[in-house]
């Protein structure tokens, strides 16, 4: 399964930040999309795999710390995403109710 793939190649190549692999080589290395890889790793996170990411890529995590990273860097996107639905449901306002 490409979940596993993912998983394994992680562990064994990209253990730690200072081994980071950019989303396109990661998805080159295992012949996949970037669309797919995405997929996967939120798949894999959701199952409790330590795979951490930051503006240069993904790893995984060495240490406590590289997860608690990441979790804060997903917070922060969180925030973005619920500050900009907001908007739109603001401007929601200027459709009526009718078009929903």
């Amino acid at each position: 399964m490409r979940k596993d793939q993912l998983h394994e190649y992680l562990k064994k190549h990209c253990v730690g930040k200072k081994r980071v692999v950019s989303a396109g080589t990661l998805a080159l290395a295992l012949n996949m999309h970037e669309k797919e890889l995405r997929r996967l790793v939120n798949r894999l996170r959701r199952e409790g795999v330590p795979i951490a990411s930051g503006r240069e890529g993904y790893y995984y995590a060495a240490n406590a710390g590289e997860v608690y990273s990441t979790i804060l860097s997903l917070r922060k996107m969180e925030a973005g995403l619920d500050a900009a639905i907001c908007g739109l449901e603001t401007a929601l306002a200027q459709f009526g109710g009718d078009d929903v």
